[in-house]
């Protein structure tokens, strides 16, 4: 009341309508999240990018450098999701790329849905897919965000605004669109077994037009007798030395040095290895500008909203390793996509009327290899470490039964067999221990957390504590959480080897960039702590709508003040 006695109300009604426009009015939300992009990245290599990609969010955006997400499981699925919701898994409930139904007692992919089948039907699975193993798991081919369990930005701008506001998502992985895409917007994603853009009937009965027209362009075609080789002078290059290294992946004959192949049209894996490298990022902004267009988004008063995830750079971290002559170049070709995307919604929406917001799912490693040319101790684990037929064996001989109680263990987690721990007359809680307790003596790991001792508040380890903690949702999190000592990583899932990577809950793995630009926002660097949770309920906050339901971030105050 103390503003309206001082001027008046019609004085005050002045202030207010010129507190509100002070800023033009935003009509799209521009989300862009780059898969394994780790704090430091793009900061190294800065001198080495263009004017309009990441040197224009430096000179023109609110950067904060110690951004750092507070869970554990430091995954695609739950990075994306928190992005999405501004909160932590325990809430959104995706604790990682794969876990177990208990009541279907089956492992279950993150997105899969029966209920929604794919709109193509030769776009199923990619069973043969060498660089993304966890998709393996999924018991359908169906696609839905329906096993998120709090609303996202996404969803609250559709209550605010419904039927009016447009809702997008696009990435090359269905779990780095359909979080972003929440319930109410659309969500389309790259399918390397149809070498298509593709979507479910969650979404759509059919494709729109544009998006057919897009899929039979023959937009690939470019790559067929092409491969990926350095952009530029190799002389420019910070890492120009081109080893054979042991520690580097040769994916499918995708080979160790530059120039690496992508097979042609023939190849079994042209399509997946072309998201092995930079080409991955570029058409997925193809189809990006397709759809800004085909849809009209941010012509009109009311705010738009289209998510980009970019997933090469994930590829690549794995594959390759973060400190590799592929990264730096992937880099370079990734600030050339931001630039030619930013271009773009400058020429059709203009940038003053757009709200950007750039972060990532989680950060990356360096490969145990190239840490250990720096003298560095870090080691890839055996899996044996966390084999289920060694856990049963030590349990068994430690709890005297003849029964396998463990019953899976699937990144971070091992799931116990509960119903045969009953049948034993054993405690849930003493078997969980007894299992942590064998866990904790090999010498790879660095805790062992019981799912009681989360529930109970009884774990000990200060913020390392905290991330599981905050990692654990009763009716999907296993019984032990397993964290592996800094720098130590298993790199050989399902039978793919890769250099590096992710999923700990340690700071390379947390540290991610969160950069906010456009609608005439000032360039500034923020180096105090923020985390990720906090972009939903600024976006929120900038535009007047609720946060979502779960959401434990707070609006940051460089992007919200008039």
């Amino acid at each position: 009341m103390g503003i309206f006695r001082r001027v008046g109300i019609a004085g005050a009604a002045v202030l207010l309508s010129a507190t509100v426009t002070a800023a033009p009015e935003v009509r799209l939300v521009l989300q862009v999240t780059v898969d394994q992009l780790r704090g430091d990245l793009p900061l190294r290599h800065m001198e080495q990018f263009g004017s309009g990609g990441f040197r224009y969010l430096a000179k023109h955006g609110v950067w904060y450098t110690n951004a750092n997400y507070r869970h554990a499981n430091t995954e695609t699925i739950v990075g994306h999701s928190s992005l999405a919701t501004g909160t932590i898994p325990a809430v959104h409930g995706m604790v990682g790329n794969v876990w177990l139904d208990r009541d279907a007692d089956t492992l279950v992919y993150n997105v899969e849905d029966s209920n929604y089948a794919l709109l193509s039907a030769n776009a199923d699975v990619d069973k043969s897919s060498e660089i993304d193993p966890t998709q393996r798991v999924a018991n359908s081919d169906g696609r839905s965000p329906r096993a998120l369990l709090s609303s996202t930005f996404s969803d609250q701008l559709a209550i605010r605004y419904p039927k009016d506001s447009k809702i997008f998502a696009v990435s090359v992985k269905d779990r780095g669109a359909i979080p972003l895409a929440g319930q109410s917007g659309k969500a389309f994603w790259f399918s390397k077994a149809a070498g298509e853009f593709v979507t479910s009937n969650y979404y759509y009965e059919a494709y729109p037009q544009w998006v057919l027209d897009w899929n039979r362009a023959g937009k690939l075609d470019r790559f067929a007798d092409a491969s990926w080789a350095l952009s530029n002078a190799a002389e420019s290059y910070q890492r120009i030395a081109q080893d054979d290294n042991d520690w580097e992946t040769d994916v499918a004959g995708f080979g160790r040095t530059f120039p690496h192949s992508w097979g042609g049209r023939d190849s079994k894996y042209f399509t997946t290895l072309l998201t092995v490298s930079p080409v991955g990022d570029e058409i997925t902004l193809d189809f990006a500008k397709a759809l800004l267009a085909a849809e009209g988004l941010g012509q009109d008063d009311v705010p738009d909203y289209l998510s980009v995830s970019f997933s090469s750079t994930d590829y690549v971290g794995h594959v390759f390793g973060a400190s590799s002559l592929e990264m730096e170049d992937n880099l370079i070709r990734l600030d050339k996509s931001l630039a030619e995307l930013f271009e773009y919604v400058d020429s059709t929406v203009g940038l003053q009327h757009t709200l950007i917001v750039l972060s990532a799912d989680h950060g990356g490693p360096e490969a145990p290899g190239y840490l250990q040319e720096l003298n560095q101790t870090a080691q890839y684990v055996d899996d044996e470490v966390v084999s289920t037929d060694k856990l049963n064996t030590d349990l068994r001989g430690f709890l005297a039964v003849d029964v396998d109680l463990v019953q899976t263990y699937f990144h971070p987690y091992i799931y116990l067999d509960r119903d045969l721990v009953r049948e034993q007359g054993l405690d849930l809680a003493s078997v969980q221990t007894a299992l942590a307790g064998l866990l904790l003596a090999k010498a790879d790991v660095a805790y062992a957390y019981t799912a009681t001792d989360i529930v109970t508040g009884s774990t000990v380890g200060g913020d390392i504590a905290e991330f599981v903690s905050a990692n654990h949702q009763a009716k999907r999190s296993g019984d032990v959480y397993v964290v592996f000592k800094s720098g130590s990583f298993i790199n050989d899932f399902d039978g793919l080897v890769v250099a590096a990577s992710h999923g700990s809950p340690w700071r390379y793995d947390r540290h991610v960039p969160v950069i906010f630009a456009g609608n005439r926002l000032k360039g500034k660097t923020v180096s105090r702590v923020v985390a990720p949770y906090d972009i939903a309920p600024t976006l929120s906050n900038k535009l007047g709508i609720e946060a979502p339901s779960g959401a434990v971030g707070e609006p940051l105050s460089e992007v919200t003040a008039p």
